[in-house]
């Protein structure tokens, strides 16, 4: 009886939130749709919109404004993205995610002392990838020119009164910017002062940037002047970035301060365009990047929730929280062991491991009514008709994939009960996303990233470079499809989503946030399908955020990124009997005022034949429609 009247409760408590207005007023738009983590970059998606341009172009403009005004990435970072083709009525990815440069081995970073690659400077970065991606998406999708869609991204070096975070982010980390003289020149035009970072409002100047982005316009410019396609023009400029004069000055910057990148580095790199990875649920196909990315866990997530009656829980229940938990450390285990770059050999189990009936094997191992802090990797070869080749590996670490528990938990597995700073701002490490959609039928989700403050500029170009090596590994026992390589790429946490019911779009959404976007994203996704929010309220919603799994960002040693098992981060608006009843399951709680996102999304609505944006009231994401 009790549970009953617990359960009536917490649905009304449901209808309530979902029947409250929202923080941020839904986006309606009839024509087309531009949301992404900046107000300036969004109005430069709405430029391009209102020139001719399709999403795609949008996209690209939105891209190249927010990595100028260093929205947690540069121009040095990676780029990912999805795209709904009107014409093939399909998805396609592409991936633009740089590689490990020439010397980046295990040995090398073993006998500097690190147990994973840094997480700053030019020991940090991959190639380059964003601006190779955008070149590509706009030659093969785009309609305008380089030129006109890197025009708001100019003006915007050329100066822009810069906003409160980004100049509160440079003087947070002006002591590591300072190591590096092509970063302090940018980033602290007022040295020596008590202030050295740039103030709210300031003018922002990047004068070698508006340069590197000239020289790029220059070259598609002559390239058109000569006769060449639209396309080929484009990729002059990709070749100028990459093989040119832009490309020496890179890799002269880069070695200067200590980084590996060579000219033959940035030459062999190309942007992929390949299949998505694809699961159903519920008669809704979601669309997610493939494994060299953390997308495929939402996948695996889905396909274990599948199996259960979540509307009938009611959301963020105890029961719900509980099982969504579960879910999602189950697919985060699979994920920290299975996952890498789908290039490079062994090859990863992922039929296996989107199967349905993994999924229902996985699904049947959640404990009912308790937290199970031994949760590991499963073994998805079977479903695919194979062997484990890496059962000792599992059995050393102390997991038995058939029974998903342990003999004996490896102290870099053990559980920490404490949360520290430090160890949230790893979990949450941010990005940006991209959402554009235009009535053409063109839909772009885009989860760039990389080159984040405090960022090491690359010499005189004006562009930062990634962080991103430190998502390899250099113990295969950990992961053995991860590990560092020359050419390899590492396995990220970017993860653009995209879902079509009948056949058509139904929603576009991204998020940025390190390990908790794909957390984010499920949550966001079950609160329009199970529970019938609007995507403005699915957006602003309260989520869960679980830390049992391997951190991917920061963190020098394994005790800095190993599983947290039963911390789970709820709103600070969870009711008194829902934080009880989880704390019964053995769950550890911490409590934020906000916990949703920054999510951005469209919501197709094909009754009305209109487009409905949602960006989540967590930060500085915005949007504009039409």
């Amino acid at each position: 009886m009790k549970k009953i009247q617990l359960l009536t409760a917490l649905s009304c408590i449901a209808l309530t939130v979902f029947s409250q207005p929202t923080q941020k007023p839904p986006l309606h738009g009839k024509h087309w749709m531009a949301i992404t983590g900046k107000p300036l970059a969004a109005t430069a998606g709405s430029m391009i919109f209102q020139k001719g341009g399709n999403a795609v172009d949008a996209a690209c403009a939105m891209l190249a404004s927010t990595c100028t005004m260093w929205d947690v990435l540069s121009w040095g970072g990676e780029t990912q993205a999805l795209i709904y083709n009107p014409k093939t009525k399909k998805v396609t990815a592409i991936n633009a995610m740089g590689v490990a440069p020439t010397g980046a081995t295990v040995d090398f970073f073993k006998s500097k002392g690190y147990e994973f690659p840094p997480e700053y400077g030019p020991l940090a970065a991959t190639t380059p990838g964003t601006p190779g991606g955008l070149c590509f998406m706009l030659a093969r999708y785009g309609k305008l020119s380089l030129k006109e869609v890197l025009a708001p991204a100019m003006q915007l070096a050329q100066g822009y009164p810069i906003e409160a975070q980004t100049a509160n982010s440079m003087e947070r980390g002006k002591d590591r910017i300072k190591q590096w003289p092509y970063s302090k020149a940018v980033f602290l035009p007022h040295l020596g002062e008590k202030r050295e970072a740039p103030e709210a409002g300031e003018i922002f100047v990047q004068s070698d940037l508006y340069n590197t982005l000239k020289k790029m316009v220059d070259a598609e410019q002559e390239a058109l002047k000569k006769g060449k396609t639209r396309e080929a023009a484009i990729m002059a400029a990709y070749d100028r970035f990459y093989k040119g004069d832009i490309a020496k000055e890179f890799v002269r910057g880069c070695q200067e301060q200590g980084g590996l990148i060579t000219l033959q580095d940035l030459a062999n790199w190309k942007p992929i365009e390949e299949a998505p990875m694809q699961v159903n649920y519920k008669g809704i196909d979601v669309y997610k990047l493939q494994q060299w990315t953390q997308g495929p866990s939402m996948l695996q997530a889905l396909n274990i929730l599948e199996n259960f009656d979540l509307k009938k829980m009611g959301y963020n229940s105890p029961e719900y929280i509980h099982t969504v938990y579960q879910s999602m450390s189950l697919a985060f285990a699979d994920r920290d062991f299975y996952y890498g770059d789908s290039y490079k050999a062994p090859e990863e189990p992922m039929k296996g491991l989107l199967s349905k009936e993994y999924a229902k094997q996985r699904a049947a191992s959640v404990l009912k009514d308790q937290n199970d802090p031994n949760i590991g990797p499963g073994d998805p070869y079977p479903f695919e008709g194979k062997t484990n080749p890496y059962i000792e590996i599992l059995q050393k670490r102390g997991f038995q994939t058939g029974a998903n528990s342990r003999n004996f938990v490896p102290s870099h597995d053990s559980t920490i009960a404490k949360i520290d700073q430090a160890y949230m701002e790893r979990l949450w490490a941010g990005t940006t996303s991209v959402e554009a959609a235009d009535e053409e039928g063109w839909v772009v989700s885009i989860t760039p990233s990389g080159g984040w403050l405090p960022a090491c500029i690359a010499g005189r170009t004006g562009v930062g470079m990634s962080q991103r090596m430190q998502s390899f590994v250099l113990d295969a026992n950990l992961n053995p499809f991860n590990v560092v390589e020359p050419g390899k790429r590492p396995r990220v946490t970017l993860t653009p989503s995209l879902a079509l019911k009948d056949g058509k779009p139904f929603l576009s959404f991204a998020v940025q946030g390190g390990d908790t976007q794909d957390q984010n994203l499920l949550q966001f996704f079950l609160n329009i399908v199970e529970f019938g929010m609007t995507v403005q309220q699915a957006t602003e919603a309260a989520n869960i955020n679980t830390n049992q799994l391997w951190l991917s960002l920061g963190g020098s040693k394994a005790a800095d990124r190993m599983p947290r098992a039963g911390q789970l981060l709820l709103s600070s608006k969870t009711p008194e009997a829902t934080r009880e009843a989880l704390k019964k399951m053995g769950y550890k709680l911490s409590f934020e005022e906000r916990t949703s996102g920054p999510i951005n999304a469209i919501y197709f609505d094909w009754k009305h034949g209109s487009f409905w944006g949602g960006s989540s009231n967590h930060g500085e994401d915005y949007g504009i429609g039409w």
